[in-house]
């Protein structure tokens, strides 16, 4: 299949984003019109140009109401003749609760995984926030499901800072150093990683590892998302003590709940920037080109769905 016979179609909160990747992958776009009515119910307006293949773009943060929606639209577009159906979710919702930690717990990374399954032949994200699932096929069952990594984006955008001298990339915790060693290789950057002890939902105690040195340099912390900003503070604040020049972020997945990027930017940290994965004032790389090659690719190669 060619790209000449696929549309992506974007929704409101993200119109930029879709149509960048829409750009970048040679695709045709259009726009899903979303009216939410006073009692909560939404109401979809598809395009009237259709395709035998339709990708939907939509990040998932938020995701209740969004949910609800992908299920309204992907019903209509197969009723419409769509025989293959992709989407494209750059940040992927309830993937971090992947078994029960008390009785009677509900597992819900398994039942929204299977239920995308049901509605999308292919499932492309970046940077999933598994845990003890490493596979995102495990945790989405379609036909395709595909976790690209953000690194050569972030590795490209800090080259092109040009602000190599005396950085330091830094991971907040153990599960984030193959991500950070490798943004680091691409890079040709230092790396070290932190080691995080959660002491609860809003309590966390970062230690730096001792034998490296953090005096006047500029520290760069990596994360494939921010929510609370709980670890991200922590970290800068230690690095801070230990004599850190300055210290900035970077992250996928632009979460920040509540005032959490109001109590970070009255920390020591100097930058915060995110991808566009989810629009956000923070956004200072695009995925349009990750997410462009890789739906070039699919469709390219007939395994589009």
């Amino acid at each position: 299949m060619s790209t000449t016979d696929a549309l992506l179609l974007g929704f409101p909160e993200s119109l930029v984003q879709a149509r960048r990747v829409a750009e970048s992958a040679g695709l045709a776009f259009d726009a899903v019109e979303a009216h939410d009515f006073p009692d909560g119910e939404s109401r979809l307006t598809l395009p009237e140009q259709s395709a035998g293949h339709v990708i939907l773009y939509r990040s998932l943060d938020r995701p209740n109401p969004k949910l609800v929606e992908l299920l309204l639209a992907s019903r209509a577009l197969r009723e419409r003749g769509a025989n293959r159906l992709t989407l494209v979710a750059p940040y992927l919702c309830y993937m971090r609760q992947d078994r029960a930690f008390r009785p009677g717990e509900v597992v819900s990374q398994g039942i929204i995984g299977a239920w995308l399954a049901g509605l999308f032949d292919t499932v492309v994200t970046v940077d999933p926030h598994l845990h003890r699932v490493h596979r995102l096929e495990q945790a989405v069952p379609a036909r395709r499901a595909i976790a690209l990594g953000a690194g050569p984006v972030f590795a490209e955008y800090l080259v092109g800072e040009g602000r190599m001298e005396n950085t330091l990339l830094l991971g907040p915790d153990g599960e984030s150093e193959q991500w950070v060693s490798g943004i680091a290789r691409l890079a040709g950057l230092p790396w070290a990683v932190a080691r995080k002890e959660r002491r609860g939902d809003r309590s966390v105690e970062i230690r730096l590892p001792g034998e490296v040195s953090f005096a006047e340099r500029r520290i760069v912390l990596l994360d494939d998302m921010a929510s609370t900003g709980r670890t991200l503070a922590g970290a800068a604040e230690e690095a801070q003590r230990r004599g850190a020049a300055e210290v900035s972020v970077l992250i996928t997945h632009a979460l920040f709940v509540n005032d959490s990027l109001r109590q970070l930017r009255a920390g020591p940290i100097f930058r915060i920037g995110s991808s566009d994965s989810i629009p956000h004032e923070t956004n200072v790389v695009s995925l349009a080109p990750l997410l462009g090659a890789c739906l070039r690719e699919l469709l390219e190669s007939g395994d589009g769905g």
